[in-house]
């Protein structure tokens, strides 16, 4: 793993916040549904939390990453990492004080998901100020590679805390981790716009990222190859029936549901940890497409496949690939768009990478209720494998971005 970037002061601290919050934050993913289903007995309502995430994840990335373009980016971190601390601590309060409350659950997670929104494009747009440009792929890795630990550690840390220590001790650990995540931003260098004096964010600077990206073909291609990989190649929406009906699994849940969710994001870290050779590759846009090309035909695999440690094993390269193309992507956006616009182009990226996954739930279940779990998720991979040649012969310059040595 090329851990070069560590070796910066400023780096090192936005990279060590977002280790501590990456595991955190899955703890109250997990709390937050498992409270509402142990309070109400209802999936449904389960369901609803996801909505109550997603549309202000959505409005609050879109204008926390033009909010990240006018001021400066550390103290926009220092305001939203404390939001987000006192969320989880109201949290905590909740649970401990025995509140059954649904409303109050979805207005917390909402609040706590607008104040994401904000941090999150801030946090990936301050990346390129604190690196120099020949380390952005390695960077990108470590920060992506964290990400995807704390989606395997903090499910697995909330499994073993609950039975012992209780639901309320989730939200407090989350909210301990965001005090310690706090330290490490305080500590960063200050990060003023380079060009633009600070202004308040409105919607035309919204409307003028979206012009940007239209303009800059190279960055929409960037997103639109995520949003075609995510949406027609993301099964998990599946898992649940196939585990019980194609890989043996009991009713509502088992080994077989846990080995296909953890698949993917372990395939994904232990990539991660191969960022020494990201370093040494310059032609960015061929491995993006490369990358998710061997993602959709490893899903389409997936859907052939008939034991369980090989659907687990061509999941977990699908995850190594959506990891490359990750971290290839990242890099693209960082170094493309210009200063002034990169956070708002972090917005964009925050709400793709958030809304694809989602919609590709719809959509799977959709289909796979028509047609069935397997012949859903082949088609699904194989589209993803013959859409990228087409791009690719619609927009060339995408494959022969080459990066700055």
């Amino acid at each position: 793993m090329d851990t070069e970037p560590l070796r910066a002061a400023p780096f090192r601290r936005l990279w060590t916040s977002t280790v501590v919050t990456a595991t955190g934050s899955q703890l109250t993913a997990v709390a937050v549904p498992l409270q509402i289903y142990d309070d109400t007995g209802s999936s449904a309502l389960v369901g609803l939390a996801g909505a109550a995430a997603l549309v202000p994840l959505v409005v609050f990335a879109l204008w926390g990453g033009a909010v990240a373009d006018l001021m400066d980016r550390r103290r926009l971190l220092l305001v939203s990492n404390a939001g987000i601390a006192v969320t989880s601590l109201l949290f905590w309060a909740q649970a401990a004080t025995g509140v059954r409350s649904v409303t109050v659950l979805l207005v917390l997670l909402a609040v706590q998901q607008a104040l994401f929104g904000i941090n999150q494009p801030t946090r990936t747009a301050s990346v390129a100020r604190l690196v120099p440009a020949g380390q952005l792929p390695s960077a990108t890795a470590l920060i992506s590679t964290v990400g995807q630990f704390g989606q395997i550690a903090g499910p697995l840390l909330a499994g073993a805390l609950v039975p012992v220590l209780g639901l309320s001790v989730l939200y407090l650990c989350d909210s301990l981790a965001l005090v310690a995540a706090l330290w490490a931003v305080w500590r960063l260098p200050s990060i003023p716009p380079l060009k633009v004096a600070a202004r308040r964010a409105g919607l035309a600077d919204i409307v003028a990222g979206f012009r940007y990206m239209m303009r800059m073909r190279l960055l929409l291609v960037s997103f639109l190859v995520d949003i075609i990989a995510m949406v027609l190649g993301m099964p998990r929406a599946l898992f649940p029936e196939m585990a019980q009906l194609d890989f043996g699994g009991p009713e509502g849940g088992g080994s077989a549901l846990g080995v296909l969710y953890a698949a993917i994001p372990a395939g994904a870290l232990l990539c991660g940890l191969l960022s020494g050779l990201y370093s040494r590759v310059h032609r960015h846009g061929v491995m993006v497409v490369l990358a998710i090309s061997v993602w959709g035909l490893s899903i389409a695999g997936f859907g052939l496949s008939g034991p369980l440690w090989l659907a687990a094993v061509l999941l977990a390269v699908a995850g190594a690939a959506d990891m490359v193309s990750m971290v290839f992507r990242g890099a693209i956006l960082q170094s493309a768009a210009t200063d002034e616009m990169r956070g708002r182009m972090q917005g964009v990226f925050t709400v793709v990478v958030a809304g694809g996954p989602r919609l590709a739930d719809l959509l799977h279940g959709t289909v796979g209720a028509v047609a069935g779990t397997r012949p859903t998720v082949v088609g699904g991979g194989l589209l993803v494998a013959v859409a990228m040649p087409v791009l690719v012969a619609i927009v060339p310059a995408f494959w022969r971005y080459t990066a700055a040595r």
